[in-house]
């Protein structure tokens, strides 16, 4: 389908960028966005030429949260089914088959720091800032927070929702919301060279260990072992399983049949 406010570009690499495209209002989140988001998601994970999803924002910065534009006039009822819209992107990453990577530069506040932390990985330039930085104009945020305490544990979310600061990179870095931060010239490269890296996987061994990670990941800890073993007992009876081992011991790349 047609896109306004996202765009998608797929390389012969297996890689998929899919950048937000609202520079002019530092790609915050309007309806149209999160709702494109959502079907580029769905379309790019059900494409088999993607492997990895690079998600990137145009111009300045990743993403400074949800368009304070489209607040005003609605009744409650309408404020909720908005949220929701805008939060819909944030949920689905974990329910997808496919590994996203965020790339981030510039800020990525409020929404756009639950994306970066509801995102499998992160790679970021060494000059971002992030933060949950709703409490600053009278509102919260208690969607994007939640993706946030998974990464940073209970007390460090909670002093990034009360207090709404931006942090550095190295921060984040030390907190575990981004996993590398690179040189600002570097992000671009590095960051497509380390989905490349990924898109080299098995398709199914990283579909599978996605899936199974969170699945399993509100389970008690042995029905956590026994849902993993399950997938890996599953995982071990397929073709690329079976060439991955068969390559190792040739000695050889091996050509993943993706099934």
């Amino acid at each position: 389908m047609p896109y306004e406010t996202v765009i998608i570009e797929k390389g012969e690499d297996h890689v998929a960028e899919l950048t937000m495209n609202r520079p002019d209002y530092l790609n915050t989140f309007n309806s149209a966005m999160a709702e494109e988001l959502m079907s580029a998601f769905l379309e790019l994970d059900a494409d088999t030429s993607v492997r990895v999803i690079l998600l990137k924002g145009a111009g300045k910065s990743f993403c400074a949260g949800i368009d304070v534009n489209e607040l005003a006039g609605k009744s409650t009822l309408e404020y909720r089914e908005w949220i929701e819209r805008m939060e819909r992107p944030l949920v689905i990453i974990s329910r997808m088959k496919k590994p996203v990577i965020a790339q981030v530069h510039g800020i990525a506040a409020a929404n756009g720091m639950g994306m970066v932390a509801a995102s499998d990985l992160a790679i970021a330039a060494e000059k971002t800032r992030m933060g949950l930085t709703a409490i600053n104009v009278g509102l919260n945020c208690v969607g994007p927070v939640i993706p946030v305490s998974k990464c940073v544990g209970q007390k460090k979310a909670l002093e990034l929702l009360f207090y709404g600061n931006l942090i550095p990179a190295s921060d984040a870095l030390a907190m575990g919301l981004i996993n590398r931060v690179v040189p600002d010239e570097d992000l671009t490269s590095e960051a497509r060279n380390w989905a490349k890296e990924l898109a080299k996987k098995s398709p199914i061994a990283l579909q599978v260990a996605k899936t199974a990670f969170y699945n399993s990941e509100n389970m008690a800890y042995e029905q956590r072992f026994a849902y993993m073993n399950e997938a890996f007992a599953r995982l071990c009876s397929t073709e690329d399983a079976k060439e991955g081992v068969t390559a190792f011991f040739e000695k050889r790349k091996p050509v993943w049949k993706e099934k």
